[in-house]
C-alpha cells in the first residue's frame, strides 16, 4: 500500500467517523453546547428605598424606522413588541429631611418629602412581526434601543397610573401610625398634611361604620 492510498484511507475513515458520529448525536439527543458567563461586580450602594405599592402593566410597543435608499425608495423596517412588566412604586428616604424637635417635644416635622418614584420594573419582552427592510437590517444597537423606549414608555404609563397615590397614602398614614404609637405627633409640609388628614378623617369613618355594623349584628 503506498503513501497516496493510505492517506486517502485515512481521509475516507475519518470522514465516516465523523459522519457516524453526527448521527448518534441526533438520534441520542447529545449535543457539544458551551457556554461561559462572567459575573462583574461593579459597585454596593447602602440605600433606604421603601416599595409602598406594586402594578401589572402590558404594553404593545410598535417600532419603525423608515430609511430611504439613494434618497427615493423608501427601505423600512419595523417589528412590535409585548411587555409584561411588574412595577414597583415608592420613596427614597435618603431624600427626607426633617426637622429636630426642640424642648424634648415629640413632635416629627418632615420639611422635605419625596415625591414616589418607580423604584424597578421587571420587564418580559417579546418580540413579534419582526421585518427588515432589503438593506434596512437591525443591529444589536436597534434591539437595545427598542427596549429602552419600550421601559421608558412603561415607566411614564406607571406614573400616569394610581400607583403614585396608593403610594403616598400608604406612607402617610404608616407614618402617622408609626409615630402615634409611639406617642409622638407628625407634621409633614402643607400639602402633604391635608392629604394626611382627608385620609385620616376617611379611614376613622370607615372604622366607625365598621363598629356600628358590628354593635348591630
Amino acid at each position: 500500500m503506498d503513501f497516496l492510498t493510505t492517506v486517502l484511507l485515512l481521509l475516507v475513515g475519518a470522514g465516516g467517523g465523523v459522519a457516524l458520529a453526527n448521527t448518534l448525536r441526533k438520534r441520542t439527543g447529545i449535543t457539544d453546547v458551551q457556554r461561559d458567563s462572567v459575573l462583574l461586580l461593579e459597585r454596593i450602594e447602602k440605600v433606604f428605598k421603601v416599595v409602598m405599592a406594586e402594578g401589572y402593566f402590558s404594553e404593545i410597543y410598535n417600532y419603525q424606522d423608515q430609511k430611504k435608499i439613494l434618497y427615493v425608495l423608501n427601505d423600512p423596517k419595523k417589528a412590535m413588541v409585548i411587555a409584561k412588566s411588574k412595577v414597583l412604586v415608592g420613596f427614597d428616604f435618603a431624600k427626607v429631611r426633617f426637622q429636630t424637635p426642640d424642648n424634648g417635644e415629640k413632635v416629627l416635622v418632615i420639611e422635605v418629602f419625596p415625591q414616589p418614584e418607580v423604584l424597578s420594573i421587571d420587564t418580559d419582552y417579546k418580540f413579534y412581526d419582526i421585518q427588515a427592510g432589503i438593506l434596512n437590517h437591525f443591529s444589536g444597537a436597534d434591539y437595545t434601543q427598542i427596549l429602552d423606549e419600550a421601559k421608558k414608555a412603561m415607566n411614564a404609563r406607571a406614573m400616569q397610573s394610581d400607583l403614585p397615590k396608593i403610594a403616598n397614602n400608604q406612607i402617610q398614614y404608616m407614618m402617622y401610625q408609626l409615630a402615634n404609637s409611639m406617642g409622638w405627633q407628625l407634621q409633614l409640609p402643607e400639602a402633604e398634611q391635608r392629604q394626611l388628614d382627608a385620609l385620616k378623617a376617611k379611614t376613622d369613618e370607615q372604622t366607625q361604620i365598621r363598629s356600628e355594623l358590628s354593635a348591630e349584628q
